[in-house]
C-alpha cells in the first residue's frame, strides 16, 4: 500500500481502491443528497442552507437531514416498481422500513409519497400511529413479538402481522380470537439464500433467527396451520435476504423458491398465496467502490424474475412488496461534526493522521460493528493544501471507534473545522447510544432554506433521569 505525499503531512497507509482527488474541495455528487453542494467558499450547503450556520445553530455533532431528497427517493421507489410490475400485470407495493430511521416527521413524508411503513417494535409502532399513518399501511415484524405488541397491533387494526415463528401462530390466533376478529397475517420464510453482503445483515441463510424454513419443513406446517385457523387471515408469504444488496440474483433466487413453495402449496390445499414480500436491503452509495442499480433498473429486473418464476411454475401472478429502508432515507442525510485533536501517527510504513471529532460510535456504529466503509468532506471552508489520507475517529475510550477509515482531506485540517460524512441516514441514528456517558445528537431537516429540528437533541438531563442517583444528589443539592 503506497504512502502519498502531501507537503508538510505524508499520508498513512491507505486502500489500493481510495481514488486521489484531482481536487479536494469537490464533493462526488453520487454520495450525497440531491441538494447537497459546495457555494464558492468551499462551504458545504444543503438545501439553500450552509452548514456553518447549522452548526453555529444547532451545534454539533448533528445529523442533517435533506426533506426533498427523501421525498423524492420514496416517490421514485413506489413510482418505478408500480410501473414496472405493472407492466408484467402484478401490483407493486412499498412499506417504508422504520428500523433505518423513523421519527414522526419521516413516517409521514413516507406514506405521503405512497409508502407503508414497516416496524419492528411497539415503539416503531406508535411512531408511525403517532404520525397519523393509517393502520391499514402499517406492518409488524419480529422474531420475538411481545404480547402487548400484538395486542397493539390487533387493537390499532394493523395491516399485516409477520409471523416468524410456529408458536406466535397460536399466539396471534389467541389474541386475535379474544377480541372477535381475524387478523391478518404473513409467514417469514428462510429462503436458504446466501446474499453477498456483511454476514451479520445476511437474513435468509438456515443458521439464523429469523423465519421459517422451506427445506426444514417448518414453512410447510405453519401454512397448514394458518389456513386451517378461523381466527387468522392468510395474506401472503415474506422473505428478506439481507442488507446492502448490489444484485438482482439473491432477490430473484429468493421469489423462485417462495413461488415454487406458494405452487405446492396450492397443489396440496388449494389455496392461492395472494401477495410475496421480497423484503428490502437495496444498496447505496457509501464509497467510490460501492455500485448501486437505480431504481428503475431493479424494478425491471425483478418484475422480469418474479413473472418468469410465475410462469414456469404455473402460478397466477401475486402482488409483491418490498421494503426499502437505506435506499431511501441513507444518503438523505449527513453527519456533521467539529474537529478536535490532529495527531500524526508513525505507523511503520509511513505516517498516518488521524483526525479526532466530537462524536464517534455513539452516533455511528457501523463502521465498528460492520467494517463499513464512508467518505467525508471538509465543509466548513476551501483549501489550497495538498491531499492527504486521515483517519476520521471518534472520542470515545475505545481503539475501534472510527467514523471514516481512509478518505483525502487538505493537509491543513485543523481543530475548529468542520467535517460532514455523508450516507448516515441509515441505522446510525437508530444504533446511536449513550456510551461513555455521551447524549445522542439530533437530526435536523433542511428544505426550501430552512431547518428545524425533528428529532431533538438529547440532554444530560433526560439521559441521567434513568438513574436514581441523580435525582438524590439533585434533592441534596449536590452538583
Amino acid at each position: 500500500m503506497p504512502a502519498h505525499p502531501s507537503g508538510v503531512l505524508h499520508a498513512g497507509p491507505s486502500p489500493v481502491w481510495l481514488p486521489v482527488p484531482t481536487d479536494v474541495n469537490e464533493l462526488m455528487a453520487s454520495l450525497w443528497s440531491r441538494n447537497t453542494v459546495k457555494n464558492s467558499e468551499g462551504v458545504l450547503e444543503v438545501a439553500g442552507v450552509p452548514v456553518t450556520q447549522l452548526a453555529e445553530r444547532f451545534g454539533s455533532p448533528l445529523y442533517v437531514l435533506d426533506v426533498d431528497d427523501f421525498r423524492h427517493r420514496a416517490h421514485s421507489f413506489v413510482e418505478e416498481f408500480s410501473a414496472a410490475f405493472a407492466a408484467q400485470g402484478m401490483e407493486a407495493r412499498a412499506y417504508y422500513a422504520g428500523k433505518a430511521f423513523l421519527c414522526t416527521a419521516v413516517a409521514r413524508w413516507a406514506h405521503e409519497e405512497g409508502m407503508g411503513v414497516d416496524t419492528c417494535s411497539l415503539g416503531e409502532m406508535r411512531t408511525a400511529q403517532a404520525a397519523g399513518v393509517p393502520a391499514q399501511a402499517v406492518g409488524l415484524h419480529g422474531n420475538n413479538k411481545s404480547d402487548d405488541e400484538i395486542a397493539m397491533a390487533l387493537d390499532w387494526g394493523i395491516g399485516r402481522i409477520v409471523i416468524d415463528s410456529l408458536d406466535e401462530i397460536e399466539r396471534v390466533s389467541r389474541a386475535a380470537a379474544a377480541r372477535g376478529i381475524t387478523a391478518p397475517v404473513m409467514l417469514r420464510l428462510t429462503v436458504g439464500v446466501e446474499a453477498h453482503t456483511h454476514s451479520f445483515i445476511a437474513t435468509a441463510h438456515e443458521d439464523q433467527k429469523f423465519g421459517l424454513s422451506i427445506s426444514g419443513g417448518a414453512a410447510d406446517q405453519a401454512a397448514r396451520a394458518v389456513i386451517a385457523d378461523p381466527h387468522l387471515e392468510f395474506v401472503g408469504l415474506h422473505s428478506h435476504i439481507g442488507s446492502q444488496i448490489f444484485e438482482k440474483d439473491g432477490f430473484a433466487l429468493a421469489a423462485r423458491k417462495i413461488i415454487e413453495f406458494s405452487a405446492r402449496l396450492r397443489e396440496d390445499t388449494g389455496f392461492v398465496v395472494p401477495e410475496i414480500d421480497l423484503g428490502g436491503g437495496f444498496g447505496i452509495r457509501y464509497t467510490s467502490q460501492d455500485k448501486p442499480v437505480s431504481f428503475a433498473q431493479m424494478a425491471g429486473l425483478l418484475a422480469a424474475a418474479v413473472a418468469e418464476e410465475c410462469d414456469d411454475a404455473d402460478f397466477p401472478r401475486p402482488a409483491v412488496s418490498f421494503e426499502p429502508g437505506r435506499a431511501i432515507v441513507g444518503q438523505a442525510v449527513f453527519s456533521l461534526y467539529t474537529a478536535g485533536t490532529i495527531k500524526e501517527v508513525e505507523t511503520g510504513s509511513g505516517i498516518r493522521t488521524y483526525v479526532s471529532v466530537d462524536g464517534g460510535m455513539s452516533d455511528n456504529i457501523r463502521t465498528a460493528l460492520y467494517d463499513a466503509d464512508y467518505s467525508c468532506t471538509l465543509a466548513s471552508r476551501s483549501s489550497d493544501a495538498k491531499a492527504t489520507v486521515v483517519r476520521v475517529v471518534g472520542k470515545h475510550c475505545e481503539s475501534g471507534d472510527i467514523v471514516v477509515r481512509d478518505e483525502y482531506l487538505p493537509a491543513d485540517i485543523s481543530r475548529g473545522d468542520l467535517i460532514a460524512v455523508p450516507g448516515t441516514g441509515a441505522y446510525c441514528r437508530p444504533l446511536s447510544s449513550n456510551y461513555n456517558h455521551v447524549p445522542r445528537p439530533g437530526v435536523v431537516a433542511v428544505e426550501d432554506g430552512q431547518a428545524e429540528w425533528v428529532v431533538l437533541p438529547e440532554t444530560y438531563e433526560q439521559m441521567f433521569a434513568s438513574d436514581p442517583g441523580f435525582a438524590r444528589a439533585n434533592e441534596n443539592g449536590e452538583k
